[in-house]
């Protein structure tokens, strides 16, 4: 009786690191082609030399102080939007949670661009620190208006689609009232990397290395998050704390990501969904493959941005929210389905 569910799970330990491989292998090639490709020409012995530092031209130059630090700061940003995502649906336990959906983007944003038009002197270091403030007041006024009741999922995505909708709302009427001070933020706004140096890279590293690290962390305890509130009580979990710390690492995530970038839309709602259909729910394969996707995700919606309106740069967040919105429709008519199935 007990020879099966091992062998079953040897079986899978291929598929498993196939898996994992495949990703590995795709985050590669988006890196390396996101390095290469773009207004300028470079031949792959140039990309070499830059990226071993074994030249100093101009065009070894180019690659590592604009294209270097833009790809890495989308592999950071992708990674840090999708396990932000993964942990919204955790908390929340709804399919269709996600920061940007919760009010998490728009609160950042709207504070980011408040600070922007007040204070004189800004720095990347000042918008951090307000993208964390604003990330932090959305996510309490949808839980605000969402209610503490255990079943609020439908109350929650409709709280978040509404503060979501006045906070943007707030922040484009500041933006057209302002817009001397605000007119190198309308690409922010939509979400782009192209500004991206290394002052960006050096910021946002270790929110990223963090995050990853304290989720995993955190697994046992997240796990009692699936169980009904009354049980996780019952063995001894305080489910509050647990739902406080993962709330907060989702705005540190969510709001750092914001501050650096715009508010992409979407990753942290499409990610989690295509890690979990291809290993299940189990954290400690589910995290990481949403960590390595995540950033997969970003390089490849950045390199196509590239090209939309070539020579031209375009905001990453168009070609996030493309590939979102239709996702968006489809998971919420599957889950509608489901409902009515049930």
């Amino acid at each position: 009786m007990n020879k099966r569910p091992s062998l079953k799970q040897q079986n899978r330990k291929p598929v498993l690191l196939f898996l994992f491989c495949l990703s590995f292998i795709i985050l590669a090639i988006g890196f390396f082609s996101s390095l290469k490709w773009g207004q300028a020409h470079t031949s792959w012995k140039v990309l070499w030399e830059a990226l071993t530092w074994q030249g100093n031209d101009k065009t070894h130059l180019y690659i590592q102080t604009l294209r270097l630090p833009r790809t890495l700061t989308a592999l950071f940003i992708g990674v840090q939007l999708a396990l932000a995502g993964l942990l919204t649906q955790l908390i929340t336990r709804n399919p269709l949670a996600s920061p940007h959906l919760l009010g998490i983007h728009a609160g950042a944003s709207l504070a980011v661009v408040i600070a922007l038009i007040t204070f004189s002197s800004f720095s990347l270091a000042h918008s951090v620190l307000f993208g964390f403030i604003g990330a932090a007041c959305g996510t309490f006024l949808v839980w605000l208006l969402a209610g503490t009741q255990q079943k609020q999922h439908v109350q929650l995505t409709l709280a978040g689609i509404a503060v979501s909708v006045l906070l943007s709302s707030l922040t484009e009427g500041l933006t057209i009232l302002n817009q001397h001070s605000t007119d190198s933020m309308l690409f922010w706004l939509v979400g782009s990397v192209d500004h991206a140096s290394w002052a960006e890279v050096r910021m946002i590293m270790p929110f990223s290395l963090a995050g990853f690290a304290v989720f995993m962390l955190i697994i046992p305890s997240i796990k009692l998050l699936a169980m009904d509130d009354a049980v996780a009580i019952g063995l001894g979990g305080r489910v509050a704390v647990i739902k406080a710390v993962c709330m907060l690492l989702v705005i540190v995530l969510a709001g750092s990501a914001v501050a650096i970038c715009g508010p992409i839309g979407f990753v942290g709602l499409i990610i989690p969904h295509i890690a979990r259909a291809l290993v299940g729910g189990k954290l400690v394969l589910l995290i990481p493959l949403t960590a390595l996707l995540g950033g997969s995700l970003l390089l490849y919606a950045d390199f196509i941005s590239r090209f939309i309106a070539f020579p031209y740069e375009s905001p990453v967040g168009i070609v996030t929210a493309a590939i979102g919105g239709p996702f968006f429709i489809y998971l919420a008519r599957r889950k509608r389905g489901a409902e009515h199935a049930a």
